[in-house]
């Protein structure tokens, strides 16, 4: 039997993109009934175990979409052997995603890498290759973007991925 298919969505702090990203991906992974473990992670430790930031549960409630029982946690090397898909936020994590890959291929063989790294927005008509800001400095404008660019983007990815896993 194949194993599951899993996708990781990554921002820096794991606190304001990503877990809105994890949410949006898996509400669109049950509207489309596609059996695919959603997770997200930082690529900083800056927010260990903590809750996603109020204003990005906030913003997310007013949607539909509940972030409260996620917790942060850092991207690790085990993650490119458990994950088929890590998704960068932006430009920035991108280029952080592929420094912790070579030390995964250097700590565990090429060969064992499961993982593929892309941007959200790589799919995405609406927000062609276009970084999510972080709207963790800025206002409610950032908080309801990145749920506009998070819901285009995943609904993308989920178009792409249902043609690929046959679904």
């Amino acid at each position: 039997m194949e194993a599951q298919y899993k996708v990781l969505c990554v921002c820096l702090g794991n606190i304001c993109r990503s877990p809105t990203a994890e949410v949006v991906f898996r509400h669109y992974c049950d509207q489309h009934q596609i059996n695919i473990i959603v997770d997200s992670a930082g690529t900083s430790n800056y927010h260990p175990n903590k809750a996603p930031d109020q204003r990005s549960q906030l913003h997310a409630k007013k949607r539909g979409y509940d972030l409260s029982s996620l917790r942060a946690r850092q991207l690790s090397t085990q993650d490119f052997l458990d994950f088929d898909l890590i998704l960068a936020m932006d430009h920035q994590n991108f280029d952080d995603i592929h420094d912790l890959l070579q030390r995964a291929i250097f700590q565990f063989g090429s060969h064992q890498i499961r993982a593929k790294v892309a941007l959200m927005s790589e799919h995405d008509p609406q927000y062609p290759q276009q970084a999510l800001p972080d709207p963790y400095y800025g206002g409610d404008e950032g908080f309801e973007r990145v749920l506009d660019q998070c819901e285009s983007s995943a609904l993308a990815w989920i178009n792409i991925l249902k043609k690929q896993l046959n679904v």
